[in-house]
């Protein structure tokens, strides 16, 4: 299927079921399928993201994903707007509303809201008010490890403080701050500006850089057992229980395993963590255990096992960031 025929599908499914959702006041997309070509080809391992924009008063939350006429389609839901120039400062927003994103818009705000950050959005200024939120999130996820909180959690909190240094790179060169391809999409961007050798850097603060395609095919089989086992429960209170489904397989697996057919297994490691921690996360809400043992050998191997190893790997990581914004200027 065609790009541009799964952003068909996702506003029809906008305007047959979505429009039903209480407090519904509008839609956008965002994610991979709106940066792609619409010429493209939507990848299997690929679905296709839709925000919901929900009046303040309701309460939606995250959707999930689910398949809607041979196309994944991952819902989300938010409650409302700041300024316009808050929406050019937030990366995440502004890397939509740049595009011509809105499915669905009732009070024409939305509209609006596209036309000036599209207008505005490779202003200088924007893109370094944008570098600096993603900075913020990365001290944010770092700062935010506690060791009293369960494994999964605490190994979320080190990753993502990790990963989000990517997005610092992708925000400078108006690339998409993608979630699932980070590693591999950043590693492109480097390559143009021949900085690969940032690039290992990156690798190296993850734990990653010496993997080999042995280890890490390893790693996804025993991944490969911990989402089947999670897939088959369903914990409607858990924000990322349809991320751990058979529906999400593609992105999860098969999506892991794609990178590392094209020789970025390395890249692939970031997701498979992420993975790995929610498959615990979920089957620990459903009252089960087991495939512990498989996780923290992942860890082990990214020097990341204990909190301590993790909080010496985030100190890099912090210490690490008046580089990563010398190289982000000099991407813009």
């Amino acid at each position: 299927m065609r790009i541009e025929q799964a952003r068909r599908v996702a506003r029809q499914w906008v305007r047959e079921e979505g429009t039903a959702l209480p407090g519904f006041g509008g839609a956008f997309l965002t994610g991979s399928a709106l940066w792609a070509d619409s010429g493209a080809e939507l990848s299997p391992a690929s679905d296709v993201d839709v925000m919901i924009v929900a009046e303040p008063a309701a309460q939606l939350g995250h959707i999930g994903k689910f398949r809607y006429k041979e196309v994944l389609l991952e819902v989300s839901s938010m409650t409302g707007f700041g300024s316009t120039h808050e929406v050019l400062s937030d990366y995440h927003l502004a890397g939509s509303f740049h595009l011509p994103c809105v499915l669905a818009d009732p009070s024409g705000r939305l509209t609006e809201l596209q036309r000036v950050v599209a207008r505005d959005f490779a202003e200088r200024p924007w893109i370094l008010a944008r570098c600096t939120n993603a900075m913020d999130r990365v001290r944010g996820w770092i700062n935010g490890m506690d060791e009293t909180a369960p494994l999964p959690d605490q190994v979320t909190s080190w990753l993502f403080g990790t990963g989000v240094m990517t997005h610092v790179l992708l925000v400078a060169a108006l690339r998409n701050p993608t979630v699932r391809r980070r590693y591999a999409d950043v590693r492109e961007v480097l390559a143009v500006h021949g900085r690969l050798e940032f690039h290992e850097g990156l690798l190296d603060l993850l734990g990653c850089g010496d993997l080999t395609v042995a280890r890490v095919e390893r790693h996804l089989a025993a991944l490969e057992k911990a989402f089947d086992a999670a897939a088959t429960e369903t914990v409607p209170s858990y924000r990322f229980d349809s991320d751990i489904s058979a529906v999400a397989r593609p992105s999860a697996i098969d999506g892991s395993r794609e990178l590392i057919a094209q020789g970025l297994h390395r890249e692939a490691v970031f997701w498979m963590v992420a993975t790995y921690a929610r498959c615990l996360s979920k089957r620990a809400m459903a009252g089960h255990r087991g495939y512990e043992s498989g996780f923290r050998e992942l860890l082990a191997d990214l020097g990341a096992e204990t909190f301590t190893e993790r909080r010496r790997r985030g100190d890099r990581v912090l210490a690490a960031l008046p580089g990563l914004w010398q190289t982000a200027m000099a991407l813009c």
